[in-house]
Formats: structure tokens, C-alpha cells, sequence
């Protein structure tokens, strides 16, 4: 027996129906997001890996795809680290950063871009986990007010809600207040990337399955405590409204900056997308190391995930251009989306012209042609002994109407009317 073709571990095919879908969904994102006024940018697959590597993009970075660097000897021992000078992208931010550095002078401040595309994650393959995904991700650079934060999420609450999910949810919280949080609980600030990657599971595993965790890092039983009954604390407070009992339940480390900008994103949101509930969560980590203020994510009701997620990222430009530049962004998991959407197909202007083996291919593709410029999505198929099942399958591919075709006794291909094509089981 010959061996199963597959597409490589973790990665897949796309098939016509679901191309289709995936095609109307990135259809419908880019008009909202150009109706906001971002523009669409594109930026490679590969960058440098010492860009990949900077410590900024959490776990990910161990999970990075690692590209040879040409004209190695293939006697030559060479370790690991010295083989590879190139790595494919984890994130659409990381590149775009750098594609702000590198363009500054052509980009207009703020600058509102859009970027859309595959990344690449060398993890462990499951249930809507792929190694290649595609990423939809907004930014806004040169703002360091929060109308980026708000913007940003509005506009992805629009798209969203064009799309037909509805039901969604924004979860925000603030970096600083992360770190204040824990530096007022006793955690040196070298520890705090180790303390986050563990607070960031607590939706997972609980409050208790964190503090478990905590101790078994082997930080001590007085972090470990206050650290707990901070969250046990602050977990209830889930509004944004009152800023001001937020910040009497936060530790003196915790800047007030951050509350009142956390005060004031909810309060414009508000107004710009009254529809959405906004929830404050404390937990809410988002694992890239890059993130320095207000960070969000969108949950969908049923999802039993976020299927948006971002923040204020004022570092990352800074470290490839030399100076500071405000940056927000947010990313919509897309694979994670797609699955919940329902596409409605206009089968009204879809024609399948059923025809002969022996029909001349001139007659058919000149009718093809003239029924495409008038707008119709015509399909040659040809005829075939069984043709109930072929015509259920075009059927269900979105297919409306069947025109057949014969071949005269002069040669010459004659049409006969459009009869409609019933959906199997309809």
C-alpha cells in the first residue's frame, strides 16, 4: 500500500469551501480596518534572527522556525546557534517594528497600518493549533495617547461584528500594573518574566494551581502569600468606572498613570462601542515580553478562548531605530475565528455549463467568457455517465444553476436555458 501524502506535522490544506470562507472573512477585515483609515502593509516572512531573538517575544521565541545560513561546508562542525542567521517570523510586531524603522522617513505620524499574513511557531500541533497561521494585526505608531488604544479596539470590535460574532468581550489590564502588583508583593523585578509566565495560566489552572507553581519555582512563602491575597483582592473588581477604588486596592508600586489610563480606555470605549462590555482582569498577562502599558484581549462568547489580542508596545520600535516611538497594536487570531463563521453564498449568479467531451473548446470558454463579463461565476464541467453526484457536489459548493450544452450537426455548440440546482438534502 503506498504511503499516506500529508502536509507536513502541523501544518494543512486548504480546501475550496473553506478557502472560500477564509477568503470572505479576510475580505470583510480589510474593508472595516480601511474604513478606519489603516493601511495595508506588507513585511518578509524571514528577518534576522538576532531581531527574533531579542527577549521580547516571551516563549515564542523558543519556538522559532531557524533558516541555514547559505554556503555553509557541510564538513564543517558548527554548533547550532552558528549555523542559522535567519529565522521565519513569529508575529506580524516584531516585523513591523522593524518596517517602521526602516521606513520612518516615508510613513506619516501617527502612522495607522494594517498587516495581514502567515507566521510561523515550531510548537507542539492540536486541535486549532497549527505551525503556520495567518495573523490579522492593526497598529497605530507615533501615538502614545490612549485614542490608539480605543481605536484600535474599536475598529476590531466593527470587523468582528461584520463578520456575525457577536457576543464578544474585551478583557484589559496594564503591564504596570503587573509589575507593580508584583513588586509590591516582594518579587525582585529580574523575577517578574518568571512570576507572569505563571499568573498568565491562571485561567487554566486556577488561582490555587498558580500559587502551587509559585512555590514550586522556589520563591518564598512570604511573596508567595502576599501575592495571593492581592489577587484574591483584585480579581473581584472587574469595572473600569471607578477608577479610584481600583487604585485603593493596588500596592503603592503600582504608578497611578496607569490606573487612570485604564480609566480613561474604558470610559472612551464607552462611547465608541457602547454595545461592548469591557471587563477589567488582573490575571490578563499576554505573554510577549514587549508590552509596556495597557494590554487587551476579545473573548467570544462559546469560544472557550480570545480570538483577539494586544497593547502598548512604546519599547519595540526604540530598539531598532534608536529612538522612542509610541506603539499600539492589536491582532486577531484568525485561524481561531474562521471556524465560527457561517458564509452566505449567492448562488443566483454561480452557473455550472455542463458539456460534451467532443464540445470545440472555442465555443465553450467564448460563452464562459461572455457570461463572466456579465458578472456571472461560470464552471466548465464536463459531461459525465453519473452526473447526479457531480452536479450535488457543484450544488454544494455554492453552485445555483445548471446550463447544459450539445453539439449540433454543423459542429457548432448550442446552449439551452439555465435550470435551477438543488442543494442535496434542501
Amino acid at each position: 500500500m503506498a504511503p499516506k501524502v500529508v502536509p507536513a506535522r502541523g501544518m494543512r490544506d486548504v480546501l475550496p469551501a473553506e478557502k472560500a470562507r477564509r477568503e470572505h472573512a479576510l475580505r470583510v477585515i480589510r474593508e472595516v480596518y480601511r474604513s478606519f483609515g489603516f493601511d495595508e502593509v506588507e513585511t518578509p516572512a524571514l528577518e534576522e534572527l538576532s531581531r527574533l531573538e531579542s527577549g521580547q517575544g516571551g516563549e515564542n521565541e523558543k519556538m522559532l522556525f531557524k533558516v541555514l545560513r547559505r554556503g555553509l561546508d557541510p564538513d564543517e562542525p558548527l554548533k547550532p546557534a552558528e549555523a542559522a542567521d535567519l529565522g521565519l517570523r513569529f508575529d506580524l510586531t516584531v516585523p513591523l517594528s522593524r518596517y517602521v524603522a526602516t521606513n520612518a522617513a516615508a510613513l506619516r505620524s501617527p502612522a495607522r497600518l494594517l498587516q495581514i499574513g502567515p507566521v510561523w511557531r515550531a510548537e507542539r500541533p492540536q486541535k486549532g493549533r497549527y505551525r503556520q497561521f495567518v495573523q490579522c494585526d492593526i497598529d497605530v505608531v507615533g501615538e502614545a495617547g490612549s485614542t490608539a488604544e480605543v481605536e484600535l479596539v474599536t475598529a476590531t470590535h466593527t470587523a468582528l461584528s461584520r463578520l456575525g460574532l457577536a457576543g464578544t468581550t474585551l478583557r484589559i489590564n496594564d503591564r504596570r500594573v503587573l509589575t507593580g502588583l508584583l513588586t509590591g508583593c516582594g518579587f525582585d523585578e529580574a523575577d517578574h518574566g518568571s512570576v507572569l509566565i505563571t499568573v498568565d495560566k491562571a485561567d487554566k489552572v486556577g488561582l490555587d494551581g498558580v500559587m502551587e507553581e509559585l512555590r514550586g519555582k522556589g520563591f518564598g512563602a512570604g511573596q508567595v502569600e502576599a501575592l495571593e491575597s492581592a489577587l484574591h483582592r483584585l480579581l473581584p473588581i472587574t469595572t473600569l468606572a471607578e477608577p479610584a477604588a481600583l487604585a485603593a486596592a493596588l500596592p503603592d508600586a503600582v504608578p497611578a498613570e496607569a490606573v487612570e489610563r485604564l480609566g480613561a480606555i474604558g470610559a472612551a470605549l464607552a462611547l465608541s462601542a457602547p454595545e461592548l462590555p469591557v471587563v477589567f482582569d488582573v490575571s490578563l498577562v499576554r505573554g510577549m515580553g514587549y508590552y509596556t502599558g495597557p494590554i487587551f484581549e476579545m473573548a467570544l462568547e462559546g469560544s472557550g478562548s480570545s480570538i483577539a489580542g494586544g497593547g502598548r508596545y512604546d519599547g519595540m520600535v526604540g530598539r531598532f531605530s534608536g529612538r522612542e516611538v509610541p506603539a499600539c497594536g492589536f491582532s486577531i487570531g484568525f485561524e481561531r475565528i474562521v471556524d465560527h463563521l457561517q458564509l452566505e453564498v449567492d448562488r443566483s449568479r454561480a452557473v455550472a455549463l455542463v458539456h460534451p467531451a467532443d464540445a470545440p473548446a472555442g465555443d465553450l470558454v467564448r460563452r464562459q467568457r461572455q457570461m463572466a463579463e456579465q458578472g456571472y461565476r461560470v464552471a466548465l464541467v464536463k459531461q459525465v455517465k453519473r452526473m447526479q453526484p457531480l452536479l450535488d457536489r457543484l450544488a454544494e459548493e455554492g453552485y445555483g444553476s445548471v446550463l447544459r450544452a450539445r453539439v449540433g450537426e454543423d459542429g457548432a455548440v448550442e446552449f439551452g436555458d439555465p435550470a435551477p440546482l438543488a442543494v442535496p438534502g434542501s
